[in-house]
């Protein structure tokens, strides 16, 4: 019989309350109610109120949403799914206020690969604060960035489950694997997870070499067999969100194109994902790459604050007086590497990279192999644009990887391996089963390497670099300025590299004394986690600290109503809205009020993008009335914003005089530019069957309006005396729209380019079009049946051990 001694609980109890109260007192504002102010969030916020608010009334999933972009599924925004079990586990864990709960995630998480490591708990206590307190996993929630921090917290877990199995700990493996994936998709940042990927194949072909060698192929197919199996289950407890999102994807920006033109006329490349230049647009150069170990190697964030000793503070005091130089100071464009624009440098910490290279040098076998192998791959893929050899072939070949942007995220599994080969480091350091000769030369080595990469750093960017940023023309009104800019550039490379480069003393400092039986070894791991949470602590309060927090009610509710924003609400029909006094593509506040012809979000309708970009950027008023655009938000002489009403908007259907056939999506989109949109229609006959005719003569008796507009169903109403073409301001989206003409299926089709159109026999009669994505019924089939599978898997496994073990006492 089982039973668990207080002292063997303890210090997992101790570390899981260190964890929270480490999260806790980082994001200490949380305990006063506060929340942090991030961007996408608030953005975010606008683009799901519609959807919440349906939710709250109905009690159910609308799965779509009419307030942005003219419509979209609401997959990738905010959906719940049925029978969604991972959900509550999800939610159980994630107990702290945001963003505590995702940092308390990291160290948990982290913990737990590290026990599967078998590393002691105060060793994985120290890799646990490493790891969650790196840079970049804090600074990830200023932009409100949450579905990455929330994958990136699960990364741990499942690469714990891999291990076990791989260490012949197969049912918990296998239970390890399948929950920590089924809850890493959950978190729906496929980005992360892919990359995840690129990790744990790398560790695949790590053991399978390995596996090879040893004659022992067998075994790693077993291996491989149990795990594959435990990613498949927990990949199909998401179906229903995986499964909606893989059929909205060939429809959003990440899908083809069949456009063969650009906007401006010329030939468009052909690409089956993003184009290069936006998935490379964040490429880190091979110098930034110091950052991971010198925080302000390239200057830090985009926007830095300089204090009184600087000589930007002194240049603008001596010519424009003190407060003026408080002020300017706060905000200087330190950054001069060519990304367009990040929060801070990817820092994962000096103390914990030099354990790094003490593990190069100390740590033997194939978890080495693996770690180093993925952490020299995930740098490498990280620059990009400035290693395009390599990433071309990514892109070019790789399934899947030109469908992410921002390729220096990357840099992720770097910041995991990282940390995990300098925990295995300190535990061979302080195992008896190394000689002290061997601990000695590989401090030795770690030290003198890791020393002179960053001399070589520092030397390297002073000898070659010109510390010129993207957005110095800004300084050039004030004479010397950029200059002073400059030097306090080279001010910031040079004492962060004395910094780093302290630390490493320290840190070598206390790994010698140990050596020497000087200090002892529990003393000396309490002293690395202080110099560890000094180093990165440090930084990271530079650009995530209290400041940053608002109160909840500013935070939940963002946004205030304009005087045109309560102009235009006192309309109470059906309607959109133009607002011209942001980048409609890229705003969320519209949406947050009315039905907007814009939005915020990273993957759009591809068609509903192209449409803005060849046709509304250009002003085309026909188009922008064919959607229905009866207010436009403009700015006024005192630059508020004001309310315009368009009188020419067509209303929410209509029946059109006659119907334009062309033979592809090129000619669809061209003929945009002068057909006149309330007369005429236009259709790519590709895309129709054989024999669907359009034989109709115009009634202009007839009529056709809208009687009730709900999110997931329209009802309209049609009188004619003959048939007719009607055309509705509705997105069209065949996998899940569909049409009924008095409760009769009715097929729909395709119209200017993203609008819904269809043939409406002679009479009276009531036209409803209905939201029933079919995707989500078959997805949660596939998901009961992972769970049950699992379940099953693990109850068999188990019995069928326990069986085998007395049978084997048994024969004893």
């Amino acid at each position: 019989m089982l039973s668990l001694k207080p002292k063997k609980i303890l210090p997992y109890v101790i570390a899981i309350v260190l964890f929270i109260i480490a999260s806790l007192l980082y994001f200490h504002p949380v305990l006063k109610g506060q929340k942090i102010a991030q961007s996408d969030i608030t953005q975010f916020t606008g683009m799901a109120k519609e959807i919440v608010d349906y939710r709250a009334e109905n009690d159910a999933e609308p799965y779509w949403t009419g307030a942005s972009f003219s419509g979209m599924p609401a997959y990738q925004i905010s959906a719940y799914y049925p029978y969604d079990f991972v959900r509550t586990i999800d939610r159980t864990l994630r107990f702290l206020p945001r963003p505590a709960d995702y940092t308390f995630l990291y160290f948990l998480s982290f913990f737990v690969l590290m026990l599967a490591l078998k590393v002691k708990w105060r060793l994985a206590i120290l890799g646990a604060l490493a790891f969650g307190f790196s840079t970049y996993l804090i600074i990830i929630f200023i932009p409100g960035h949450n579905s990455k921090a929330h994958a990136i917290a699960y990364m741990p877990l499942v690469v714990a489950g891999v291990l076990l199995v791989f260490r012949r700990k197969f049912v918990l493996g296998f239970i390890v694997t399948g929950l920590a994936m089924a809850l890493e998709i959950y978190a729906n940042h496929i980005q992360m997870t892919y990359y995840l990927g690129f990790c744990l194949l790398i560790l695949g072909v790590v053991e399978l070499i390995h596996a090879i060698k040893e004659d022992n192929l067998s075994r790693f197919i077993k291996q491989a067999a149990v795990i594959i199996a435990a990613v498949i289950l927990g990949i199909g407890a998401n179906a229903p969100r995986l499964m909606a999102m893989k059929e909205y994807t060939d429809f959003s920006t990440r899908g083809k194109s069949e456009l063969t033109i650009n906007a401006d006329g010329s030939k468009k490349q052909e690409t089956q994902g993003l184009d290069k230049s936006y998935i490379t647009q964040y490429s880190y150069a091979k110098l930034e790459t110091f950052n991971l170990f010198i925080p302000r190697f390239m200057g830090g964030g985009t926007l830095e604050e300089l204090g009184e000793d600087s000589n930007f503070y002194k240049l603008v005091e001596k010519t424009a007086g003190k407060k003026v130089a408080n002020d300017y100071s706060k905000q200087v464009l330190t950054y001069w590497g060519d990304q367009p624009i990040i929060e801070a440098p990817a820092y994962i910490g000096a103390v914990i990279f030099f354990l790094f290279f003490l593990g190069i040098f100390l740590v033997k076998g194939k978890l080495k192999q693996w770690l180093i192998a993925a952490t020299v791959f995930s740098i490498l893929l990280s620059w990009g644009r400035n290693f395009d050899v390599l990433t071309n072939i990514f892109i070019d070949y790789v399934p899947l990887y030109n469908k992410f942007r921002a390729v220096s995220s990357i840099q992720i599994i770097a910041e995991l391996c990282v940390p995990i080969l300098g925990v295995l480091a300190l535990k061979e350091f302080f195992s008896s089963e190394i000689s002290t000769k061997k601990k000695k030369k590989a401090l030795e080595n770690a030290f003198f390497t890791f020393s002179g990469l960053i001399v070589f750093g520092y030397l390297l960017a002073q000898s070659f670099s010109t510390f010129e940023g993207l957005r110095d023309a800004s300084y050039n009104d004030l004479p010397g300025l950029l200059d002073a800019v400059i030097a306090d550039r080279k001010s910031m490379l040079l004492m962060d590299s004395l910094r780093s480069f302290g630390f490493v003393i320290l840190t070598a400092g206390i790994l010698w004394f140990t050596l020497k039986e000087k200090l002892k070894k529990q003393y000396a791991v309490v002293t690395l986690v202080i110099f560890i949470l000094i180093d990165l602590l440090s930084v990271d309060k530079r650009y995530v600290n209290e400041s940053d927090f608002k109160p909840s009610r500013r935070v939940e509710k963002p946004f205030l109503a304009s005087n045109a924003d309560k102009q235009i609400l006192k309309d109470k029909s059906h309607y959109r809205v133009a607002n011209f006094t942001v980048d409609p593509m890229q705003d969320g506040s519209t949406s947050y009020f009315h039905q907007s012809i814009g939005g915020y979000h990273a993957a759009k309708m591809g068609r509903y993008k192209e449409l803005f970009d060849y046709q509304i950027a250009k002003n085309n008023m026909s188009v922008l009335n064919m959607l229905n655009t009866k207010y436009f938000i403009i700015a006024d002489q005192n630059n508020q914003p004001q309310a315009q009403l368009n009188i020419d908007a067509y209303g929410n259907a209509w029946f059109v005089d006659n119907v334009l056939l062309v033979d592809s999506a090129d000619k669809e989109m061209k003929a945009l530019d002068s057909l006149n949109t309330q007369k005429s229609v236009v259709i790519d006959k590709s895309k129709l069957k054989d024999s669907v005719k359009f034989n109709f003569q115009k009634d202009s008796t007839a009529t056709i309006s809208l009687d009730k507009y709900g999110v997931t169903e329209l009802i309209y109403s049609s009188n004619s005396n003959s048939e007719q073409f009607a055309v509705f301001s509705e997105i069209y989206y065949k996998d899940g729209w569909n049409a009924y003409i008095d409760g009769e299926f009715t097929p729909h089709y395709r119209v200017n380019y993203v609008l819904r159109g269809m043939k409406v026999p002679a009479g009276k009669h009531q036209i409803v079009f209905k939201f029933e994505p079919k995707v989500i019924q078959k997805g949660s089939l596939v998901s009961l049946i992972s769970y049950g599978l699992l379940i099953a898997i693990t109850i068999g496994w188990l019995f069928y051990d326990d069986r085998k073990k007395k049978k084997s006492t048994l024969n004893v």
